[in-house]
C-alpha cells in the first residue's frame, strides 16, 4: 500500500519586540521657569518638572494644629494643587529616580519633605540635590553630590509656621469680636505695626526747637569760598536765638580780616560696602530704585531662575537672592579680580577685599547675592532683560564688583579762620582716586575746592548770611528704612519682610504716603490691644529671641517642640484673658453731611482698603457709594466753573479732576497751583522733585525755583 504524503506550506512571521522606553530621572522644582532652565542643563534623560510651590499646608478654615498632640501640625493638600500632586505621583512612579531640587533655604527643604511625603519617597534615600546658583556648572556638580532631606532645616520651618499659625489664629478671632471682621495680627507683622505707630507717636509729641546758623563768604586773592560759624576761643558755641546772633556779629570788624589760624590737610579712606543680602538689596533698590519691596523681590526671583541670553540654555544671572551673608566664593573672587584687572587696571583690584560684618543671628549658609559671571555685565544683558530686571541686576552687579575694588581716596582740607575771638571753619575735599566709585556711586559727589590757603594767611569777609532753622521730627519710616530697623532689631529672616510689609497694608493697618508708612486709625486700635493684652508678639527683643530659638533648631541644637510649647504656655494664658477683658470696640460711622442722592438716606464715612469713603447708610439695601475727595479751590484751568478735586486711580495713585466731571474732563498728575505760564498762557503745576516740589509748566518753557 502506497502513501503519499504532502508537505503543509507554513508561512511564519516574525515576532517585533518592541523596546520599552528608557525611564528617566526626575527632578521636581517650584517654578516652570526654574524648570526650563534646569531641564536644558542636565539634558533628555533627566524629565524637570515644577512643584509650583508648596503641595501641602496647614489648613485655612482651622487651627490645624494639635495642641494637646505636642503642636503636630495637621498638614493636607492645597486646594487647587490636586491635578498638580496627581501628574507629580504619575511622574514618579514612571521614573527611573526622583530628585527635590527646590531652593537651599528652610522653605525649599520644607517643600522638597512635603514633595516626599505625598510621593511616599524613602527618607533615608539621597534625593535632595541644592545649588547656590542656576549654571550648568553649578547644577551638575549639585546633581553629583545628593544628600538626604535636612529634618533641622524642615523642623524650623514647622516651627515657624507653627508658631504664626497659632499666634494668628489665636489673637485674630480676638480681633474680629472686639473690632471688625477680616483683621489678623502676626508675629513679625505687630512688630512692624509697633514701630511705625512708635515713630508716629514721636512725631506728634514732637517740640521743634529753634536754633540759628551763620554761614559767610570770604576772599583770599580774589578766590572766593564758604565758610560756617563755629564758635569762639575755639570752642563749640549753639546760637538758639537771634539775640545770639547778633551778639556774635557785634564783635566782628567788617574792615579787618580774619586770620588763618590752621590748615589741616587729611588724605580719607572711603571704603566699598560688601556684596548685598537680601534685606540690603531690599533697602537699596527702595532707595535708588524706588522698587516696593515685593518688586525687588519678584525681579531678583526671575534673574536667579533662569534668563534666555541666546547663548544655548537660559541662565540664572545671579546667586540665590534669599541670603543673610556677605561671604562670596573664592571663583567669583578670583573672576571679579580678573575683570577689574582688564576693564580699568590693577590698581583698583583690591587685593583683600572688605569683608561684611554678619548681623546677630544671621545665617552664612548661603553666598551674598552676585552676579553668576561678572563678565556678563549690565550692558551685555540689557537686550534680554526687562526695565526692571535691568535696573535691578545693574545694582547687584555694579554692588559686587565695587566690593572688590579698591577704596575711594579723598584729599580733604580743614581751615579755621578767626577775628576777635570768633571762630568761623571752612571744609574742601577733592577726590584723588576714584576706587571702587568707578562703578558704585552712593550719590551725586562733587569736589567742594578751598582756595590755597596756610597757617598765617588772611582772608576777607565779604558777606554774611544768618538764617533760622528749627529741629525736625524723625522721619516716618519708609520700605528702606523699616527693613532696615527690623534687621537691626533681629526680627523676621530674608524672606519674611516682603510678605510682611505687604499684609500691613492690605488690611489697610498702614498706607504708603509719599513713600512712607503712616497708621490708620484701625492701626492704632489693633496696635493698642496687642500692646496691652499681648506685650511679647509687640517686643522686638521676643520676637527676636524666638528668631534665634528658630535658628537653633535649624542646626540642631533645640528641639521644635520644645520652643513651640516654651512660647504657647505663656501665651495662652494671655489669650483667655484678652477674651475677657477686652471691651468690644465700636467702630461709629461718621455722618458725611449729605443725603444719598439715590434713596434718601444720610450718608456715612466708611473705611476702605484705601482709606476712607461715602457710602449709604442703608447699606446693603442701598448700595451707593461716593469717593472723598479734597477740594483745592483753584478753579478747573478748563471750564472756569469747577474747582480742581484730588482723587485717587485704581492703582491708589493720587491725580486732579475738575468737581463738575463728567461735564468737565479736565485731568491732571500734577497738581495746578492756580497760576497761568508768563510765556505760552498754560496753566501752571507742582511737580514733585526729590527733596521737594517746583512750579513748572507742562510744556517745558518756565519753571521755577524749587521749594525744598
Amino acid at each position: 500500500m502506497a502513501t503519499s504524503t504532502t508537505k503543509k506550506k507554513t508561512t511564519s512571521k516574525r515576532k517585533t519586540t518592541r523596546r520599552a522606553k528608557p525611564k528617566k530621572k526626575l527632578v521636581i522644582v517650584e517654578s516652570p521657569s526654574k524648570a526650563k532652565t534646569i531641564g536644558k542643563f542636565l539634558g533628555r534623560s533627566y524629565k524637570v518638572v515644577a512643584s509650583l510651590g508648596h503641595v501641602r499646608d496647614l489648613p485655612k478654615s482651622r487651627m490645624g494644629v494639635d495642641i494637646e498632640n505636642n503642636y503636630q501640625p495637621d498638614y493636607i493638600s492645597i486646594r487647587g494643587k490636586g491635578d498638580v500632586i496627581k501628574e507629580l505621583r504619575k511622574d514618579a512612579k514612571n521614573a527611573k529616580a526622583v530628585y527635590l531640587a527646590s531652593d537651599p533655604d528652610r522653605e525649599g527643604e520644607a517643600i522638597a519633605w512635603h514633595v516626599s511625603n505625598i510621593l511616599k519617597l524613602d527618607d533615608s534615600e539621597k534625593n535632595r540635590v541644592t545649588f547656590n546658583e542656576i549654571t550648568k556648572d553649578a547644577v551638575k556638580e549639585a546633581f553629583n553630590e545628593p544628600r538626604t532631606i535636612n529634618m533641622d532645616l524642615v523642623d524650623a520651618q514647622q516651627a515657624r509656621r507653627v508658631l504664626d499659625r497659632l499666634v494668628g489664629y489665636s489673637i485674630s478671632p480676638i480681633l474680629w469680636k472686639k473690632v471688625k471682621k477680616g483683621l489678623s495680627a502676626g508675629r513679625v507683622q505687630s512688630v512692624a505695626l509697633n514701630l511705625i505707630i512708635q515713630r508716629e507717636n514721636e512725631i506728634r509729641n514732637f517740640k521743634p526747637e529753634e536754633y540759628w546758623t551763620i554761614d559767610a563768604e570770604f576772599k583770599h586773592n580774589r578766590e572766593k569760598f564758604k565758610a560756617t560759624f563755629f564758635g569762639e576761643n575755639g570752642k563749640k558755641v549753639s546760637l538758639k536765638n537771634n539775640n545770639d546772633v547778633q551778639q556774635v556779629l557785634g564783635k566782628l570788624d567788617k574792615n579787618k580780616d580774619f586770620a588763618i589760624t590752621k590748615v589741616t590737610k587729611r588724605e580719607r579712606k572711603r571704603q566699598p560696602q560688601p556684596p548685598f543680602t537680601t534685606s540690603t538689596m531690599q533697602q537699596d533698590a527702595n532707595r535708588r530704585l524706588n522698587f516696593r519691596t515685593r518688586k525687588t523681590m519678584m525681579t531678583a526671583q526671575m534673574l536667579y531662575e533662569g534668563i534666555d541670553i541666546k547663548q544655548g540654555a537660559p541662565v540664572g544671572l545671579i546667586t540665590y537672592m534669599r541670603t543673610d551673608s556677605t561671604r562670596i566664593a573664592s571663583i567669583a573672587k578670583h573672576e571679579a579680580s580678573k575683570f577689574i584687572h582688564e576693564e580699568y587696571g590693577g590698581e583698583y583690584a583690591a587685593i583683600k577685599p572688605i569683608k561684611g560684618k554678619l548681623p546677630e543671628g544671621a545665617q552664612d549658609a548661603h553666598e551674598a547675592i552676585r552676579p553668576t559671571s561678572v563678565f556678563r555685565t549690565p550692558a551685555k544683558m540689557k537686550p534680554y532683560l526687562t526695565n526692571d530686571q535691568y535696573k535691578l541686576y545693574s545694582l547687584i552687579w555694579s554692588r559686587f564688583v565695587a566690593s572688590q575694588m579698591t577704596p575711594e581716596i579723598i584729599d580733604t582740607m580743614n581751615v579755621n579762620l578767626q577775628q576777635n575771638n570768633v571762630d568761623f571753619r571752612a571744609s574742601g575735599s577733592k577726590v584723588k582716586f576714584a576706587g571702587f566709585t568707578k562703578v558704585y556711586k552712593r550719590g551725586k559727589e562733587k569736589d567742594n575746592l578751598l582756595p590755597e590757603l596756610k597757617e598765617g594767611d588772611s582772608a576777607q569777609m565779604v558777606s554774611d548770611d544768618p538764617a533760622q532753622h528749627f529741629t525736625q521730627p524723625p522721619a516716618r519710616y519708609t520700605e528702606a528704612a523699616l527693613i532696615k530697623t527690623l534687621e537691626e532689631n533681629g526680627v523676621g529672616r530674608p524672606s519674611t519682610y516682603a510678605p510682611t510689609l505687604d499684609t500691613i497694608q492690605r488690611r489697610y493697618y498702614v498706607r504708603l504716603v509719599s513713600r512712607h508708612f503712616e497708621p490708620t486709625e484701625l492701626g492704632e486700635i489693633v496696635n493698642t490691644i496687642i500692646e496691652k493684652q499681648f506685650p511679647d508678639i509687640v517686643n522686638a527683643k521676643f520676637t527676636a529671641d524666638v528668631e534665634d530659638k528658630l535658628d537653633q533648631i535649624e542646626e540642631g541644637k533645640q528641639n521644635w517642640i520644645r520652643v513651640v510649647d516654651s512660647f504657647y504656655q505663656p501665651f495662652s494664658k494671655e489669650v483667655s484673658t484678652a477674651e475677657s477683658e477686652v471691651a468690644k470696640i465700636e467702630m461709629k460711622d461718621e455722618l458725611a453731611g449729605m443725603d444719598c442722592d439715590i434713596c434718601g438716606a444720610p450718608m456715612v464715612v466708611k473705611m476702605g482698603r484705601y482709606g476712607k469713603f461715602y457710602a449709604c447708610s442703608r447699606f446693603p439695601e442701598c448700595r451707593n457709594t461716593k469717593a472723598i475727595v479734597k477740594d483745592t479751590g483753584i478753579t478747573c484751568p478748563k471750564c472756569g466753573q469747577g474747582t480742581v478735586v484730588e482723587r485717587k486711580s485704581k492703582k491708589n495713585r493720587v491725580f486732579y479732576g475738575c468737581s463738575r466731571y463728567p461735564d468737565c474732563d479736565f485731568v491732571s498728575w500734577d497738581k495746578p497751583i492756580g497760576r497761568n505760564c508768563p510765556k505760552d498762557g498754560h496753566f501752571l503745576v507742582e511737580k514733585k522733585i526729590k527733596g521737594g516740589t517746583q512750579v513748572v509748566c507742562p510744556n517745558g518753557d518756565y519753571e521755577e525755583e524749587p521749594q525744598k
